[in-house]
C-alpha cells in the first residue's frame, strides 16, 4: 500500500473545494431566482419572528465580533505610569 507524504496528492493548497463552490453557487441562484416569495415570506412573519430571522441572517452577512476583555495590574505600575493613566483619563473626559 502507499503511503503519501504530506503536500502528495488531493487539492492543492488554496485551492477552492469544488463541491462547496457548487453548493454556494447553487444556493445563491436559488436565492436570486426566489427572492420575492422569499421576502412575501419573511413580510408574513410576526415582528417577533422577523426580527429573530433577521438576527440569524445576520451572521452570514456581518464578521462575528469577538468579546475582549482589559486587564490592568495597577499594583505593579509605577507612580509615574498610575500619574500618566490618570491624567489620560482627565483629558478624555474634558475632550471626549
Amino acid at each position: 500500500m502507499a503511503q503519501f507524504q504530506k503536500g502528495e496528492g488531493g487539492r492543492p493548497k488554496g485551492k477552492p473545494n469544488k463541491i462547496t463552490a457548487d453548493l454556494r453557487l447553487w444556493i445563491c441562484n436559488f436565492i436570486h431566482d426566489n427572492k420575492e416569495q422569499i421576502q412575501r415570506d419573511f413580510d408574513s412573519l410576526p415582528p417577533r419572528d422577523r426580527v429573530a430571522s433577521f438576527e440569524r441572517l445576520l451572521k452570514y452577512a456581518l464578521p462575528v465580533l469577538q468579546s475582549t476583555t482589559l486587564s490592568t495590574d495597577y499594583e505593579r505600575m509605577t507612580d509615574a505610569e498610575l500619574d500618566k493613566v490618570i491624567n489620560d483619563l482627565r483629558n478624555n473626559l474634558h475632550n471626549g
